[in-house]
Parts: C-alpha cells; structure tokens; sequence
C-alpha cells in the first residue's frame, strides 16, 4: 500500500474517497504540513496502491494502514471516513478521528433518514460496468455540485482523478458495496477518542444533518457546518477545513 508522508509535527493519516486517491488532499497539505507530519494513504487499488491482491475491506485495510503509520490523529472523506471511523473503533494507535463529508452509515433507513436512496450505489455500479469514464465523471461531478466554489474544484477532481492512474474496476466495485453496507454506528456510543465531524451545507451525497446525527451518538464529538462547502470541503474551502482540523488537534494531549 502507497503512503506518503510529508510535513513535521504531530502525525495525521488522510484517507480519500471513492475512485480517487492520496493526491486529493493536496490543497490542504499545503495549509497543514508546516504544523502536522501527514501520512496520505492510497487505498487498495487506487492510485500508486495497485496490489491485486489486497482486498478493499474495512478490518484488513486499516489494520495495514496502522501497522505502517506511528499513533496519530485519523482523517476520513467520504469512502474513507468508513476505514478511519473502523480504525477509531477498534485500534488503539488513533489518537482522535476527523470525519470529513463521512457518516457512519450512507445509505438511507427508517431509523436514518438523512442519507442517499438505498438503489443509489447499485445504480452506480451498473453503470460503472456500462461505461467506466463516464460514470467517474460523473460521480466526481456530484462531489463538487453545489459548492460555491464547484466550477474550479470539479476542475481540480478532473485532472486528479487519473494522476496516479485508473482505479482499479474491482475496487470500486468494493468500495461501492462498502458504501451500500456499511453500518458503524454501533461503534459510536463506545467511540474511546474524540471525533470532529466537518459537512458541507451544500453536500448533495453526505447530508449534513446525517453527520450531526452520527456526531451526537458519539462522546467528546463535535460537529461543524460548512457554508459555502458541498462534498468535498477541503478543495474549495481548504484554510476553513485546516483550522478547524488545527483546533481540535490542539486539544488533543500529547
């Protein structure tokens, strides 16, 4: 598995979304890696991590993740706040854990209302086998719609998307069904780390109100609503993310 590491300071793993990879979060490298040692993690079939052999699977992933980065603070979006809300769960190595545009659960229940149809990521990976770039686009363009900042952000995913090459098709595949299955919320009531909880207003994947309702489950959490912000925050709306991320690493001991 790809990791680089990057910046000096307390460490922070980073684990981006579905079909893209580690090179995501450049925008808010450069706002963090003067204050935070940063470990960016290629998940399996993604990017530079193209081991065939490495399922994409929650327990095993990030029991990898661990093994290779020093204790630290745990940032999820999206697809990977499902590996760092697992690894807050269940490893003692994470320090604290920083949900961005992620719930513990993404598809829609009688008891969470706040989350996508449940035929949404089936329907994705029809199409996916259908036709593989287009779908991509797609799905890369419902990250940035409605952001204030869309246009160049869904810019910036453009050229990022295919930078470390193609996703493998099986992976997304799993990460779909990952996103289908999942439920964590179990975990959150017994959550032994504090958790910060960043959502878009504007998100039309993750529902803000998801993520307040997952953050209220858990103890020592809190959540924050970004304005101007859809699913991916960090692009368009890095500095906020970074400080708000600063802030709560600060009141995490040493």
């Amino acid at each position: 598995m790809h990791i680089e590491t990057l910046g000096h300071g307390p460490d922070l793993v980073l684990i981006h979304g579905w079909a893209l990879h580690g090179g995501v979060f450049a925008p808010l490298a450069e706002h963090l890696s003067d204050r935070f040692r940063l470990h960016l993690v290629d998940l399996p079939g993604h990017g530079y991590s193209r081991d065939p052999h490495q399922p994409l699977e929650l327990a095993g992933v990030a029991s990898m993740i661990a093994a290779r980065t020093p204790p630290a603070i745990w940032l999820g979006w999206s697809l990977g706040g499902l590996f760092a809300l697992r690894a807050a769960a269940s490893l003692p190595t994470v320090r604290g854990l920083v949900m961005v545009a992620a719930t513990p659960r993404f598809v829609r229940a009688a008891d969470w209302p706040h989350a996508v149809d449940a035929t949404v990521f089936g329907r994705f990976g029809e199409e996916l086998a259908r036709d593989y770039a287009g779908t991509l686009d797609r799905f890369i363009a419902l990250d940035t719609l409605g952001s204030e900042h869309g246009r160049a952000e869904l810019k910036t995913l453009r050229t990022l998307l295919h930078a470390r090459g193609e996703p493998d098709p099986e992976a997304l595949q799993a990460g779909l069904r990952l996103l289908d299955a999942s439920d964590l919320r179990p975990a959150l009531p017994r959550l032994a780390v504090p958790s910060l909880w960043l959502g878009g207003r504007r998100d039309r994947l993750v529902d803000p109100r998801g993520m307040a309702a997952a953050a209220a489950l858990a103890p020592r959490s809190r959540f924050v609503e970004l304005a101007g912000a859809a699913h991916a925050p960090f692009l368009g709306h890095a500095a906020d993310v970074a400080a708000e991320i600063g802030a709560f690493a600060d009141n995490i001991a040493p």
